[in-house]
């Protein structure tokens, strides 16, 4: 993210609905919206919760600019008149959040229907965050949930992220890398990622390179020459295995100078076939520790597919379908008004479908997670804070309830971020988080984390909440 404010990073209707509450006297009621996705993506069970850190950063730095409210007092309506009075600008202009908020870790594994975010405060304030929180979470945790469903196909072999030149812009691309490192990737191609997020980075070289010479042996040997502690050679330029053959050659001359062939690379053909081919070749010429990269449109479906034909390939080189998410581009996260504040206390919100999925939970909502002893995550329970914890509840995804066993162990995953407007939360270093997503992955049962036909992890809404949630629905359809 550049340095400054991003207040206009929004939606105009974020901008006339907080005007319109401002010119009804509404502006400073308080208010909770909850952030959550209503179904997995990838036709997965779970998500990776990802870009707290980013918008963490956003809140930090919200501000209207004098450019940016001169730039706002020149929209105008319908009618060619001015769309918002200079008394509103001037509310902009002086505004400072003092928001609560509180949010779940990145690196953590959700699930549908739980809030990832909860914003409390000023009506105006919380209408305001919406388009940008979602922006930076949805995109975050959709990549870092893919990355993660790739390195769980890959069974622990080391998966790059090479998606610069395919992701969607700039902003997207560093992002998509951040998010992918989040998710369990263990390098990226993109250099710019490297040094501002500490990811480590990986690359070789590309046909060009290749074909900058007279024949293929001349192009790996220079290289090796110009950069003999960074070999992997692209092999597929002309035909793969005799490329492999020229690779060894030129690898057994690096080994007799003291460097070691790091691999060779596969981006196109048989992926399978070849790989077991190019193993023979480098294992015959006494290259074992050499390994085979394999690229060329991967994701975790096509890495298992591979590695159930018996595929030699010890690193998956991934682009284009991780960083773009090629599968389903949009995580499809909300955020919903949950509750306002009235005389007697809380008021509670509920919106209303004839999809149930599309129903909201009202309430000033947290998330608390169950464990048995060893540390297996056995379910969640959402619930009201205001109403208290019941310890049982209405399954969200599935029929019946959830009750956790006695003696279970507990956290509540929702954790304070901000207070009165300012940051009470330090964001881990990103290697912490990507260790976290590789601890908390392994506390979930295979079953849910497997790519196809995953098995469902019990979320419930808590008794009280699912009774609240109840009266309210009625009480709403009654009235329509």
């Amino acid at each position: 993210m550049s340095p400054g404010s991003l207040a206009l990073l929004t939606d105009l209707y974020q901008v006339t609905m907080a005007c319109g509450y401002w010119k009804l006297g509404r502006a400073d009621e308080e208010a909770v919206f909850n952030l959550f996705f209503r179904r997995a993506p990838f036709r997965g069970a779970h998500a990776i919760a990802a870009g707290l850190q980013e918008a963490l950063q956003y809140m930090a730095e919200f501000r209207f600019t004098p450019e940016d409210v001169a730039y706002l007092g020149t929209l105008r309506g319908n009618d060619g008149q001015r769309l918002l009075e200079p008394g509103f600008l001037d509310y902009l202009a002086s505004l400072r959040l003092s928001l609560d908020v509180e949010a779940v870790p990145e690196g953590t594994p959700v699930f549908p229907h739980e809030p990832l975010l909860r914003v409390r405060g000023p009506l105006a304030q919380c209408q305001l965050l919406e388009t940008p929180l979602l922006n930076f979470i949805n995109f975050s945790t959709l990549i870092a949930t893919k990355a993660a469903r790739i390195c769980e196909a890959a069974g622990g072999e080391p998966v790059v992220e090479f998606g610069l030149r395919r992701a969607q812009g700039s902003d997207g691309a560093l992002t998509a890398s951040r998010a992918a490192y989040i998710g369990g990737c263990a390098a990226t191609s993109n250099v710019l990622a490297g040094m501002r997020h500490g990811i480590p980075v990986r690359g070789t070289h590309a046909h060009s390179w290749v074909m900058s010479f007279a024949d293929e042996r001349e192009a790996f040997a220079a290289y090796a020459e110009a950069l003999p502690n960074n070999c992997t050679f692209l092999v597929d330029t002309y035909d793969t295995l005799e490329g492999v053959r020229r690779a060894a050659e030129v690898g057994k001359q690096l080994a007799a100078r003291g460097h070691a062939m790091a691999g060779v690379r596969l981006d196109s053909g048989d992926l399978a076939a070849l790989s077991v081919a190019a193993r023979e070749i480098l294992d015959a010429a006494g290259l074992e520790q050499a390994a085979i990269v394999a690229s060329n449109d991967l994701d975790e479906r096509e890495i298992a597919a591979l590695k159930a034909k018996g595929a030699a390939i010890g690193v998956w080189g991934v682009g284009t379908r991780l960083v773009t998410a090629y599968d389903q581009p949009a995580l499809g996260g909300v955020y919903k008004l949950a509750a306002l504040r009235g005389r007697e206390g809380w008021e509670y919100r509920i919106k209303l479908s004839e999809e149930p999925v599309k129903v909201s939970n009202p309430g000033v909502q947290q998330v608390r997670r169950f464990a048995d002893p060893a540390g297996r995550l056995l379910g969640d329970l959402i619930y009201e804070e205001g109403l208290g914890l019941h310890g049982a509840g209405v399954r969200v995804d599935a029929a019946g309830e959830f009750a956790p066993p006695a003696g279970a162990s507990v956290e509540d995953l929702l954790v304070p971020v901000l207070r009165a407007g300012r940051q009470v939360y330090e964001p881990p270093p990103l290697a912490e988080v990507r260790a976290r997503t590789q601890a908390q992955l392994q506390r979930l049962d295979p079953a849910v984390r497997r790519i196809e036909a995953p098995a469902t992890y019990p979320v419930a809404l808590d008794r009280p909440l699912a009774d609240l949630k109840a009266r309210l629905m009625a009480e709403a359809r009654r009235e329509r």
